[in-house]
């Protein structure tokens, strides 16, 4: 028997990166996935892909800021599969590497209606359901800022020490309901989020230490995905209000040693090189 068998999960801006990995690993689980992402186009390749290998896979266009988009993707779950057991709030955006008051109100708006607006109501649209049957388990997704204040990115990491502080808060108030709510922070993933940045101009060289960075603990997404593979499945049972950090302080020594040694051999850099791009 596998871990998910039975399983409905839901995971949201799972077109490609972090989300298609954790949908991949949920369906090769056992689970029936339902994939959620802006573009269609996009979004309907990861549904063929993940068909073409035998997986029980639909999609649906959801922008997460609205929240009419979630609750018909919530709708949609149950109404294909019967059921929703998972729900992994995914989708993010980050924004451009700057000082706060460059950054144009409309671009860190868009950060916090994503982050901040779209977790609370893939929250709502999951927790309703959950909280009926008496059981699920959210995942809300972390990232940097989640442990304090990250200046000159300000937007991204204000969003998710608000994650933080609302996972936890909701993990308290509904801790005797048979729902786990966790969060995951999943590391430097090297994803478009890494390997494309914008900043404000005079910030470019500001940036190149990433790259580094990059190479020494970044993980492609499939690594971390296995991590939320478990917080899903029984392993996380009456665990509510979990936090896991994947990059963990033996990863961290870990990652240095591989880079120490790829230098010393002379081989090439693993992770793809990162693009700059200006914006006004």
């Amino acid at each position: 028997m596998k871990l998910l068998d039975g399983k409905t999960a839901v995971i949201t801006g799972s077109s490609r990166g972090l989300g298609l990995a954790i949908a991949q690993a949920f369906a090769q689980a056992g689970a029936k996935v339902v994939l959620a992402a802006r573009s269609e186009s996009t979004l309907m390749q990861a549904v063929d892909q993940l068909k073409a290998q035998g997986f029980e896979a639909i999609g649906m266009v959801c922008d997460t800021s609205n929240l009419h988009d979630v609750e018909m993707l919530a709708n949609k779950a149950v109404s294909a599969f019967g059921r929703l057991d998972i729900w992994v709030n995914n989708a993010g955006v980050s924004g451009p590497y700057g000082t706060t008051i460059s950054l144009s109100p409309e671009r860190f708006k868009r950060v916090i209606d994503t982050n901040i607006l779209g977790t609370y109501y893939g929250s709502h649209a999951a927790m309703r359901i959950f909280l009926e049957q008496g059981s699920g388990k959210l995942i809300n997704l972390l990232g940097r800022g989640a442990d304090g204040p990250v200046p000159f990115q300000n937007a991204y990491a204000a969003s998710k020490i608000w994650v933080m502080s609302f996972t936890k808060a909701l993990a308290k108030e509904y801790s005797k309901s048979g729902v786990e709510v966790m969060a995951f922070n999943p590391g430097l993933t090297i994803t478009e989020m890494l390997t494309q940045v914008e900043v404000i101009p005079g910030f470019e060289k500001s940036v190149a230490p990433l790259a580094t960075v990059m190479q020494i603990w970044g993980n492609p997404p499939q690594m971390p995905a296995q991590k939320a593979l478990w917080m899903a499945s029984s392993a996380t049972d009456g665990k509510t209000g979990l936090t896991v950090n994947f990059l963990s302080t033996r990863r961290m020594m870990a990652g240095l040693g591989r880079e120490l040694l790829r230098r010393i051999t002379g081989k090439p850099p693993t992770v793809p090189p990162m693009q700059v791009h200006t914006v006004k």
